[in-house]
């Protein structure tokens, strides 16, 4: 119970198995009716992902050897916005500018240059991932309208990470405005064999068998894996979900100054082998020291134009019909 482990202790360690496989059960169902809810945004995206043009095509109609080129107005907007974002938001000096609130003084100025040189000598220097996962993502928001980036320590390297999500990959439920709003949000991860071990071995999912890798493939990602050239079904990689989300976990319940239970939903981290629905980590993701119990943010979202749900719009929603009509 509380108290009685680390703070930052695996749960799933100290909890029975019953109560793990109940919370699974629950979160799992949950997961799937918040994939359910967007079935037309995933419709949408499918079949914009086909207009890129990437891939030529022999056409049989409306007769043999029709002409297979796609119209380019769409990929070619997408570059542009890449091309022109990412010289805005990581120029040469670097990507970092930091501005002093209030009054301005020589130690604030010298302060603000420290801390400017040091942050942009981390993400040019000591995070080599961060610009290409940026422009990824910047390619990714134009066409789809949304895209994530998340933002941890990573144990295995010691450092900072900031990797790119697409928007196929963050699952929030239907009705969320926002990412720090959202009742949970699921992050769609991919580990090889090698990873998962490593992972296991050193405490950070707990070491059960979970067989080999089951298959659990999106229409996105069957159609971005096609576009390629690839086979998706070629991926042999376990998919986990990693579950952001307020839980009135059993053993660890909220309670008030009088010692009561309160029935409030504290935030947790919890991971999920798809495959074979057994959780691997259940961890508090809140400060130890923070009173209010605060979710801890992890993700970053950004969007091209807030449209009428939470992925918003992008060029496969705006031209996507020009496209189209030009492709036909």
């Amino acid at each position: 119970g509380e108290g009685t482990e680390d703070f930052n202790e695996n749960l799933a360690d100290v909890l029975d198995e019953g109560t793990i496989q109940s919370l699974a059960g629950d979160l799992s169902e949950d997961i799937d009716n918040d994939i359910s809810s967007r079935k037309d945004w995933e419709q949408m995206y499918k079949d914009g992902i086909t207009l890129l043009g990437l891939k030529f095509e022999e056409r049989t109609e409306p007769w043999n050897g029709a002409c297979g080129v796609y119209s380019t107005v769409l990929t070619e907007a997408a570059i542009r916005f890449q091309s022109e974002s990412i010289m805005e938001t990581f120029p040469a000096a670097g990507p970092v500018k930091t501005e002093i609130i209030g009054a301005i003084d020589r130690l604030k100025e010298e302060a603000a240059e420290r801390v400017q040189a040091d942050m942009n000598f981390k993400l040019t220097e000591e995070m080599p991932e961060y610009r290409p996962e940026h422009e990824r993502m910047l390619y990714s928001l134009g066409l789809s309208g949304a895209a994530f980036k998340k933002v941890y320590y990573d144990p295995a390297m010691e450092r900072q990470v900031a990797v790119f999500i697409p928007a196929e990959d963050m699952i929030v439920p239907y009705g969320a405005s926002n990412l720090q709003n959202a009742e949970r949000v699921t992050h769609v991860m991919r580990k090889t064999k090698n990873e998962m071990r490593r992972l296991q071995v050193s405490g950070f999912y707990r070491d059960i068998d979970l067989g080999e890798p089951v298959q659990h493939l999106s229409d996105i990602e069957k159609k971005k894996a096609d576009q390629q050239g690839y086979k998706a079904t070629d991926d042999d990689r376990y998919q986990l979900l990693e579950v952001h989300a307020y839980w009135d976990l059993e053993g660890f319940e909220d309670t008030d100054s009088e010692g009561e239970e309160t029935g409030i939903g504290l935030p947790y981290v919890i991971t999920i082998d798809r495959g074979t629905n057994k959780i691997l980590a259940i961890r508090r993701n809140y400060l130890e020291d923070d009173a209010k119990k605060t979710k801890r943010q992890h993700f970053v979202d950004y969007c091209y134009i807030p449209g009428f749900g939470f992925y918003g719009m992008g060029l496969i929603h705006i031209i996507g019909g020009y496209d189209r009509a030009g492709t036909s």
